[in-house]
């Protein structure tokens, strides 16, 4: 209690603006307390990315030190080994994505850790494994994470961290898309925007794999040469710029099966441009909006072609009782990264240049890969 005495003091010195921060310190420090009486068993103190309210990612995150926690026994301790930011994890710390978790919270949804101790009750993983959260679950962004056995699911040491750190948000819902909507064979095609994106490059090469060809628009940009020649080596078939496709007859261009899926991540113009690609009765799956453009689809193309318009979101998809079949899907792709079948281009940054990581992927450094924190 001389502890609490003296944090009240240096609080009430400080002026009252501090006392909220005090209150959640003291709060901790209490719970650590209680848990150390009860079972004896705490998790290592854990550095972590903390946001108070939501707003600016760059203006509301800051570094902080968390106390141990109680391990109970179902609990697994995991010290993380890296984790990285996306868009999503953006999203909820500006208070705009659907589902957030209430504030105070710590950041980032998905990431790769070691085992590092479990409760008695714990049957399945050991210190040393390595663990990933399936379906994700929140509060990634830190040294230390203590959750249920359940949440975590054991996979292969030998895959590089950057890799089992990304495979769930990204490349898992790539195979959905592909897997869900349309019944694609081998020899048919689809088309895709944004494909320079982690999801559209996951795309072409999960697609070449099961010999289905893909059509991929690219915004008009220096380097579109060689961003082409990219693309075309993981297996695309076909990269236009939008400005190529402003022709009459799109379709002209390609000597491809017309595609029965196109998929949109960018809105405005590059989702009508996926559109006129489509066949008779085709479906479009939005599953992003990185333009900030609503998606405009001509009267002709429901009324004469019958397409399809679907939206996709990995969240909704995971929280329907899908963590088994997850796991599966998860083995599948990391199988894949293991014989070189998937690749994607990601930045390792050190955990304590998180702010830097935090810019790059707030685009305020031009294109950069996804950033992934390294712990």
């Amino acid at each position: 209690m001389a502890t609490v005495k003296l944090l009240t003091q240096k609080t009430l010195r400080n002026g009252p603006s501090s006392f909220p921060l005090f209150l959640r310190e003291r709060r901790l420090l209490f719970n650590s307390l209680r848990a150390f009486s009860s079972t004896g068993v705490l998790s290592p103190p854990s550095t972590a990315v903390v946001y108070d309210q939501h707003g600016p990612p760059d203006a509301v995150t800051r570094i902080a030190q968390l106390p141990p926690v109680e391990i109970k026994e179902d609990d697994v301790c995991v010290r993380m080994l890296a984790s990285p930011i996306n868009p999503s994890d953006i999203n909820r710390i500006e208070g705009v994505y659907p589902i957030r978790p209430p504030v105070p919270a710590v950041a980032g949804y998905e990431g790769v850790g070691e085992v590092h101790c479990v409760g008695s009750g714990v049957k399945g993983l050991s210190p040393g494994d390595w663990v990933i959260p399936s379906p994700p679950s929140a509060g990634m962004w830190q040294t230390y994470v203590v959750k249920e056995k359940s949440v975590w699911h054991k996979i292969d040491k030998r895959i590089p961290i950057e890799y089992a750190a990304t495979v769930i948000v990204n490349p898992l819902s790539a195979l959905r898309m592909l897997e869900d909507f349309v019944d694609l064979k081998s020899g048919d095609s689809i088309v895709q925007n944004g494909a320079t994106s982690m999801v559209g490059r996951c795309i072409i090469q999960l697609a070449r794999d099961r010999g289905i060809h893909t059509i991929n628009i690219i915004r008009d940009r220096p380097g579109s040469d060689e961003v082409k020649e990219k693309l075309k080596k993981l297996g695309a078939d076909e990269v236009f710029s939008e400005k190529e496709l402003e022709v009459k007859n799109v379709k002209d261009l390609v000597n491809l099966p017309e595609p029965s899926l196109g998929l949109n991540c960018v809105g405005g113009n590059a989702a009508s441009l996926v559109l006129k690609f489509l066949r008779q009765g085709g479906t479009m799956v939005t599953y992003g909006g990185m333009s900030k453009r609503p998606v405009t689809v001509s009267t002709a193309s429901f009324i004469f072609k019958e397409l399809s318009l679907r939206g996709f979101w990995l969240q909704k998809w995971l929280g329907s009782d899908k963590a088994k079949e997850c796991r599966v899907m998860i083995d599948y792709l990391l199988a894949l990264i293991s014989e070189g079948k998937l690749t994607y281009d990601v930045e390792l940054a050190p955990f304590e240049d998180f702010h830097t990581a935090l810019d790059k992927s707030l685009g305020k450094l031009g294109s950069q890969p996804k950033q992934v924190l390294k712990f």
